[in-house]
């Protein structure tokens, strides 16, 4: 969405936060050359992964236009701190733009982040061009990009914004609210440990899909509705992808992982009718 006003500047970035990448000298001098996408996650949460291919990809189609994008590391995990996990997982996604690691939380409360994802276009010069909390909104975000390129070079030729990467991305698609996300543990502040808390976890759930954010090296078998399907390993922490669906649809779900494993979350992405 558009900001209120035009004159909100970005706050600038603090300084001793540790980097995956290149660090960024200021935001001052990274708007200086054109409008600026900071990005705010978390590696191993199902809401900020959906989201980076696109940032991954708005960052290669605008990179020679003038546009930055960086990203905010905003642990939601105790791992999620840690620099070498953080680097490890920012790598298999295939991140390939600066990331910032925002242990304290200093950055995210500056900007007053709504929860995970959250997204800020700066302008050329630093004010607040748009914002989005959350997934979605992908073809309006790359609009607004668009924009403020414009507004450098209205003669620039650029691409056609991104065909959706899932059904549920297109503009006025209809999604069903998926299953509560669940923390095994009680709460999001400490995990359940295969082995000391329980062998299995059990639990129904209807959406377009399951994923679990996991830490240690292990395996997990899975069962959906009584049928065993193909163990997955874990290796790094990690949000671990358990199964994907065509639709919105409802499952009983048994994980039984190695013990020592420890899982902090389940989580579930909407599907379509």
């Amino acid at each position: 969405m558009r900001p209120g006003r035009d004159n909100i500047a970005a706050p600038d970035l603090p300084s001793g936060l540790a980097w995956v990448g290149t660090e960024p000298e200021s935001m001052p001098a990274l708007t200086a050359s054109g409008p600026a996408i900071v990005h705010f996650i978390d590696f191993a949460q199902l809401n900020s992964v959906r989201t980076l291919p696109y940032l991954g990809e708005w960052s290669r189609r605008y990179r020679e236009a003038g546009l930055s994008v960086i990203g905010v590391q905003a642990p939601r995990f105790p791992f999620g701190a840690e620099p070498e996990a953080v680097a490890r997982g920012l790598s298999a996604l295939g991140v390939e733009f600066p990331v910032a690691i925002d242990a304290e939380r200093e950055l995210w409360s500056a900007y007053g982040c709504e929860g995970w994802p959250s997204l800020f276009l700066w302008s050329l010069g630093g004010a607040l061009a748009w914002v989005h909390f959350g997934e979605g909104e992908y073809l309006a975000t790359e609009i607004a990009i668009q924009e403020e390129l414009r507004k450098i070079d209205a003669l620039r030729e650029l691409p056609e914004p991104m065909a959706p990467l899932r059904p549920t991305d297109a503009p006025g698609a209809r999604v069903i609210a998926p299953s509560t996300e669940v923390f095994p543990g009680g709460s999001w502040e400490r995990a359940w440990t295969a082995g000391e808390d329980g062998e299995v976890l059990a639990l129904d759930y209807q959406a377009g899909g399951a994923f679990a954010t996991v830490e240690g090296a292990g395996e997990i078998e899975i069962e959906i509705d009584g049928k065993w399907q193909q163990p997955i390993s874990t290796t790094d922490p990690a949000l671990y992808t358990l199964a994907e669906h065509p639709s919105h649809e409802a499952h009983s779900l048994v994980l039984r992982p190695t013990p020592g494993l420890r899982v902090w979350s389940v989580s579930f992405a909407a599907g379509t009718p």
